[in-house]
């Protein structure tokens, strides 16, 4: 009789435990990884938003207004100060990568000359540490 050859499942359940193990060691040294892509892609969002607001800022003179928010860049706004020359520059308001609104404050706080924008940050609350202002 010929002896079947195969691995067994002592083989079989301990180069699987050892995939497990590289599995979760890789997974742990790219989840600071996410992080860091998270303020990047904020800070670009942050940058591509500033150049929007530039931009209706050249057209009309100003900024939107905190009420108007960032929506003036979808929709032409239909309180006061209405833009004279308005052009849809978003399709919709940009969310941050936690898929939130990014904050927008006209006359801003940090920045009284002109606005505040920012990612509220993970937490999803703005006003807390782990804002993201994107610099």
């Amino acid at each position: 009789m010929k002896k079947k050859q195969g691995f067994t499942l002592l083989e079989i359940m301990l180069v699987v435990t050892i995939i497990a193990l590289l599995l979760g060691a890789a997974i742990y040294k790219l989840g600071g990884n996410v992080e860091y892509s998270r303020h990047v892609r904020v800070a670009a969002d942050v940058q591509g938003i500033n150049t929007q607001l530039k931009l209706y800022e050249s057209m009309n003179g100003f900024f939107p207004t905190t009420g108007q928010g960032l929506q003036a860049l979808v929709t032409q706004p239909d309180t006061d100060p209405k833009p004279t020359r308005w052009y849809q520059l978003y399709k919709e308001p940009p969310k941050d990568p936690w898929q939130s609104n990014y904050i927008y404050i006209s006359p801003g706080i940090k920045n009284p000359n002109g606005y505040d924008l920012y990612s509220a940050g993970p937490d999803r609350k703005p006003d807390t540490t782990d804002d993201d202002w994107g610099d």
